[in-house]
């Protein structure tokens, strides 16, 4: 089992690491592409009338662009549709309607048309299909002719038919027209869900007509486009969906950068095999009988793959606490194991050395007969490491531990029949040589800890034998703690049973409280097993509830919407959609003032407007809010001077900058609470820009002069607990990489992503897996531990046997005899386990791993924890009926002299 934990730990934590990165792109791509190609392209020359085919252009170049990927990614990095978008027109229908046109070529095959079919090319007439709300909604039918008119698209007047009505909420996929079923449900939710109005209208403003979409064929869009005179853009969208195996050579260091090169590469092969012209922003190249430009490209998952990165390294030094963990255990199990050995074999091994025989020809011999078991154990353990798919094992660590398990039995056989062991066994030994040994564990688990301090993580490749190491030694230090502690209170409680009637209690604990040190190992195998265990469920109810807490910081309310200064139409209408209850406006500038006080340099800071009225209103919790009511800002100001709260200076101190020409005056009226810096108000803008010296909050009525455009952000906040996010999707749907516009964030969004997080699911998995491990080494090595030291007891249950003690007395003798040990090992793992993130510090950075305003407050799960302890408890037991039935088995002839004196 060690060596196939060696062995195939890394690949199987690369491979889990694979599949959170496939996890994650698949996430990401979930409502917008991966990759989006597009070119525009103007109006047919030849004039029209030529025969033209655009559909099978647009085919024909998406077939190129798709062959165009790198041959690492060949078959992952795949074509998923291909879309044109038109400009609004005009519908001539029952109290008109603004009509989005849309050629899709993933759209509904005929297996989602509830009435007619899918458009086709026919002449100059422009046949249409909508959905059932669509339908609904403009009363419309199937063969009904529109008229559309110029609004966006000017200049247009041409004649529209409803040729079909399908289902926006799945069907067949396919190419429009055929039947081919497939992945098409998926398929169509991201169609759904990055053009929102062919699935459903969204009513207009009061007095204006509504916005509704309908799907086209591309020879449709040629005829809009010629009558327009227009630019039309086609975009090719592209899905990386990697399989596990194939993600995980891109985990490592090295796989990164090929990663990366892969990426910057397939732009400019996808350009030239589109059109290998530089066409320096003209129309040189061809898109059949269109004039187009050259290819251009957009991406948000190589973003994406750095954040990866960065989240994975962090995960990946969580992760290794637990093999390391399982390490410590099994070693421990495997001393254990080969302590029994040497003790049933030592009488014979000492009477081989009185025959002459020398303690390094016992230990060779030894070594020799355990050779076949570590050489079947090696074999075994890498061949289950290699049946791993898709991971590489390391077989050199598999080795090693193999050959350290091995050459620990004739190691112990030596140090137990060397010449100093015989001759001197009934020596007493004192107490100076085991109190310099403890001395040296807890110098050098505090060594260990202050270096990993010290260095950090960062930019460690590959194990790191610091990292793997730590742990075992801090568990060795809390062992060599608790032997010297737990036996005082245990003596006590002796002490106290003596007072009573019976005698199990008091021989009991005095039995356990004699033979603390001699279960140093025991207790060591407990509490690293208690303390991995206890640790991995506090990084993941951290980890969890951090991810939590990001999600809330990076929306602010339950909605945002980034950009309402820059687009003040839409954010009128989110503000009006159902559900939404208060909005509040928050704003931010970038200023650089100097002090009015000496004129020196008071830094880049940010100044953030807030209203501060309405926050309060509607977050009663917010300390934004409340600093700003406390310091009386809500009312606005009459003077010229914009009173701020400051994260540093002085109140009263005058700051001034320089805005359109003129002087800007800043006046500090008190200073910034720290909680503020950590309002999710201020999140959605502080989280989209870098890290400043200083915090500046006011209240957006003293902004009142500067315009929209001098804001380098600002965000709407949406507060309303029965909003319609549909209806939200419908008026801001997610951007594709590359696209222009305002970004909605929804809370309930963003936390369903982090509740779907597969690299928090590989992290519980990873400590899942060798907690269980774990926890039957330690049984194991209980076991054998007890059967250690079963001779000695079991002489003393004899003796209490042969004076009336009854087999349920004797059983609680041995539970009790346990119970310090027991006690010893919760409370030890336990304050271990809470501890260890707190004596890691730096090395243990989860702010990287969650994101959000401040590193992740720690979650204890009480609960978890009290199931642990109780786990060890019944652990324990398990072991003491073990132990209790393989005793019932001997007589007490096995364990007493029985009979005359003068017999020998």
């Amino acid at each position: 089992m060690l060596v196939a934990v060696a062995a195939g730990g890394p690949g199987l934590v690369e491979r889990l690491g694979g599949e959170a990165l496939a996890g994650r792109f698949e996430q990401v791509q979930r409502a917008a592409p991966g990759v989006v190609h597009s070119a525009r392209f103007d109006p047919e020359d030849p004039p029209p009338g030529d025969e033209s085919d655009l559909s099978a252009d647009l085919a024909r170049y998406g077939t190129v662009i798709e062959n165009a990927a790198p041959a690492a990614l060949r078959g992952s990095l795949v074509l998923d549709s291909t879309r044109i978008a038109l400009p609004t027109v005009d519908a001539d229908v029952a109290g008109g309607a603004l009509l989005s046109l849309v050629y899709a070529s993933d759209a509904p095959g005929r297996a989602a048309y509830v009435a007619g079919r899918a458009p086709r090319a026919r002449g100059q007439v422009v046949e249409l299909a909508v959905s059932e709300r669509t339908r609904d909604a403009l009363r419309l039918r199937v063969g009904q002719r529109v008229d559309l008119r110029g609004g966006a698209l000017t200049n247009v007047q041409a004649v529209g038919r409803v040729v079909g009505v399908y289902r926006a909420e799945g069907g067949g996929h396919g190419p429009q027209g055929d039947g081919e079923q497939g992945d098409g449900e998926r398929a169509h939710q991201r169609l759904w869900s990055e053009k929102p109005l062919l699935s459903r209208p969204l009513p207009g403003p009061a007095g204006t007509a509504p916005d509704a979409g309908a799907l086209i064929a591309p020879r449709a869009a040629e005829v809009l486009q010629n009558q327009a005179d227009a630019e039309l853009t086609v975009e090719w969208n592209m899905r990386l969906d990697l399989r596990g195996e194939t993600a995980a050579r891109f985990v490592g260091d090295s796989g990164a950068l090929d990663f990366q090169r892969l990426m910057a590469r397939y732009p400019i092969a996808a350009k030239e095999a589109f059109c290998n012209v530089e066409t320096y922003g003209g129309k040189w190249c061809v898109l059949g009988t269109h004039p187009a430009s050259e290819l251009e490209s957009d991406t948000e998952l190589t973003g994406v793959f750095e954040e990866f990165r960065t989240r994975w390294r962090q995960a990946n030094v969580v992760m290794s606490f637990a093999p390391a963990s399982l390490l410590g255990v099994g070693l421990a199990a495997v001393v254990v194991t080969s302590l029994l050995v040497v003790r049933r074999r030592l009488d014979g091994d000492r009477l081989r050395r009185a025959r002459g025989a020398s303690a390094t020809a016992l230990a060779l011999g030894r070594a020799a007969e355990s050779a076949p078991a570590a050489v079947l154990g090696a074999g075994i353990g890498c061949a289950v490491a290699a049946a791993v798919p898709g991971s590489s094992p390391a077989y050199g660590q598999g080795l090693t531990v193999a050959l350290v398990c091995w050459l620990l039995l004739p190691a112990l056989t030596w140090f137990a029949v060397r010449d100093r062991a015989v001759l001197r066994e009934r020596a007493p030994r004192g107490g100076g040589r085991r109190l310099v040994v403890e001395a040296l564990v807890v110098l050098l688990a505090a060594g260990g800890v202050l270096a990993l301090r010290a260095r950090g993580t960062e930019g460690a490749a590959g194990p790191d034998p610091l990292l793997a190491v730590v742990p075992v030694l801090l568990g060795l230090a809390t062992v060599a703690v608790l032997v010297r502690c737990y036996p005082l209170p245990v003596r006590a409680v002796a002490r106290w049973s003596a007072r009573g009637r019976g005698a199990v209690a008091l021989v009991a604990l005095s039995r356990a409280a004699k033979e603390a040190p001699a279960r140093g190992l025991a207790l060591l195998v407990l509490v690293v097993t208690l303390a991995g265990a206890v640790f991995g469920g506090l990084v993941l109810g951290t980890l969890v509830e951090g991810r939590h807490t990001a999600a809330a910081w990076r929306v602010g309310a339950d909605a945002s919407f980034l950009g309402a200064e820059r687009d003040p139409g839409t954010a009128e209408r989110l503000a009006r959609a159902r559900g939404v209850r208060k909005t509040v406006t928050v704003r931010q500038v970038r200023v650089d003032p100097v002090s009015g006080r000496d004129g020196g340099r008071y830094g880049i800071s940010s100044l953030v407007g807030v209203d501060g009225a309405k926050l309060r209103a509607a977050a009663p919790g917010s300390s934004a809010a409340r600093a700003l009511q406390d310091a009386g800002l809500t009312r606005g100001g009459r003077g010229r001077d914009i009173r701020v709260l400051a994260s540093e200076g002085r109140t009263g101190d005058l700051l001034t900058f320089t805005r359109l020409g003129k002087e800007t005056r800043l006046r500090i009226v008190g200073t910034l609470p720290d909680d503020v810096a950590r309002d999710a108000a201020l999140g959605p803008l502080r989280d989209a820009t870098t890290s400043r010296q200083h915090l500046l909050v006011a209240d957006n009525r003293d902004l009142h002069a500067f315009k929209a455009a001098e804001f380098e952000g600002s965000a709407l906040l949406l507060y309303g607990a029965r909003m319609d996010t549909e209806a939200l999707r419908s008026l801001v749907p997610r951007a594709a990489p590359g696209a222009a516009g305002g970004e909605l964030r929804i809370r309930a969004e963003e936390q369903a992503e982090a509740d779907d997080d597969r690299l928090i699911a590989a992290v519980a998995a990873a400590h899942t897996a060798c907690t269980a491990l774990a926890v039957l080494l330690a049984l194991v090595a209980l076991v054998l531990e007890l059967l250690l030291s079963a001779p000695a007891r079991g002489r003393t249950t004899a003796y209490l046997r042969t004076l009336g003690l009854g087999g349920r007395a004797a059983s609680a003798l041995h539970l009790l005899q346990l119970l310090p040990l027991v006690l010893a090992a919760v409370a030890g793992g336990v304050a271990l386990g809470l501890a260890l993130p707190s004596l890691l510090g730096p090395a243990l950075e989860l702010r990287e791993f969650t994101g959000g305003p401040a590193a992740p407050a720690r979650h204890v799960d009480a609960l978890f924890t009290a199931a642990l302890a109780a786990g060890l408890c019944l652990l324990a037991a398990a072991a003491v009926g073990v132990e209790t039935w393989l005793g019932r088995r001997r007589g007490l002839g096995a364990v007493l002299r029985l009979g005359r004196a003068d017999d020998h």
